[in-house]
């Protein structure tokens, strides 16, 4: 049985398990737990979630809504995830730039250091595993799965919150055809009475403790959302022209806990590293297509292409820009994009033009 040779290494008097954990923390994650698939303890908030219409343009958050209700639907075969986290540095400085997207993808670096474990699982084990890796990429609810394989429970910011590291970390997932013995789930909820996340949100996206109304929320304004952004919302976004950290900045556990920046991938990269908003604004603005193919290759900052970061650009510049900005708002009124006309217009109506 699959089960008899998983359950411990031939070759060692350890535990298969805990040379997993260790492969994978030498291999650069910050967390690493075990679960069991099956239905997902979370799936009726989610459905919840998406009927209230919490979810906006995020249309491909619907589908397969069978599969996120089983985790052991996703990918046929597997009885088993290895949930991994990895840290992006919750010390490094605020910006106009959340801090998960100033290096490279993490979609990327995950799934790469995934893909090294289950090879390495393979060997171990001296044959081929049947597995899948996942990193926010498929129909898998993967806060629930971390939270049944200990790593955390939900904050009021709905992040997933560790108690040694915070929450300044991505999530992943190897679902594998091993019977592998499981952790402990995250069974207790240190918020406590804080409300520090739901009182900062600038736009009041958290409509109650653990529930995120996504269209209000900045970090689906300026990446997500493809079109105009609400002209009553574009005050609240201030200087952040691509995500926002605020209600993980401002959690204790964050302020206590968070850790430094240690994978070289997730570093700033040059475009944004010691940018001010207006700085990083008016470049934005100015950026031709093919400069910013060049400058932001494989960067999580491309999902929201160039027409929606001259957007924010834009909004930024219209919040926080000055008198000397008006000659660049002025020059993205001929911008071929006609979202970026819009709100570069915007922008100009909050200012005065200069005699």
């Amino acid at each position: 049985m699959i089960g008899a040779v998983a359950s411990r290494d031939q070759s060692s008097d350890q535990k298969l398990e805990t040379l997993i954990k260790a492969q994978a923390y030498g291999l650069g994650f910050d967390l690493v737990g075990i679960t069991t698939l099956g239905p997902a303890e979370t799936a009726a908030a989610f459905d919840e979630w998406i009927a209230h219409g919490y979810a906006g343009e995020m249309s491909y958050l619907p589908r397969n809504a069978e599969k996120r209700r089983d985790s052991r639907l996703p990918f046929d075969g597997a009885s088993t995830a290895i949930v991994v986290a990895m840290n992006y540095g919750g010390t490094e400085p605020p910006g106009p730039v959340a801090r998960y997207a100033r290096g490279d993808d993490y979609h990327d670096v995950m799934l790469d250091r995934l893909m090294q474990l289950h090879r390495w699982i393979d060997e171990r084990v001296g044959r081929h595993v049947i597995g899948k890796s996942y990193v926010d990429t498929g129909p898998v609810l993967e806060r629930d799965l971390a939270r049944r394989a200990g790593l955390g429970w939900f904050g009021k910011n709905t992040m997933l919150i560790n108690p040694r590291v915070g929450s300044f970390f991505f999530l992943g997932s190897l679902l594998v055809d091993l019977e592998l013995d499981a952790d402990a789930p995250f069974a207790s909820d240190h918020c406590g009475t804080c409300t520090r996340c739901l009182d900062a949100c600038p736009t009041s996206a958290l409509r109650e403790a653990r529930v995120l109304d996504a269209t209000r929320c900045i970090a689906y304004l300026t990446i997500e959302l493809k079109g105009e952004i609400p002209s009553e919302l574009r005050p609240q976004i201030g200087d952040l022209i691509y995500g926002c950290d605020i209600c993980q900045e401002v959690c204790p556990w964050n302020e206590k806990f968070a850790l430094p920046l240690r994978e070289d991938a997730f570093r700033p990269r040059p475009e944004i590293v010691g940018k001010d908003a207006r700085t990083l604004a008016r470049e934005l603005l100015q950026m031709t297509q093919e400069e910013f193919s060049g400058a932001f290759k494989g960067s999580p900052m491309k999902r929201a292409k160039l027409r929606g970061l001259k957007r924010n650009a834009a909004i930024v510049l219209g919040n926080i820009g000055a008198a000397e900005d008006v000659e660049t708002l002025t020059r993205a009124l001929d911008d071929e994009e006609p979202v970026v006309r819009e709100h570069a217009a915007w922008a100009l109506s909050t200012k005065r033009h200069p005699d």
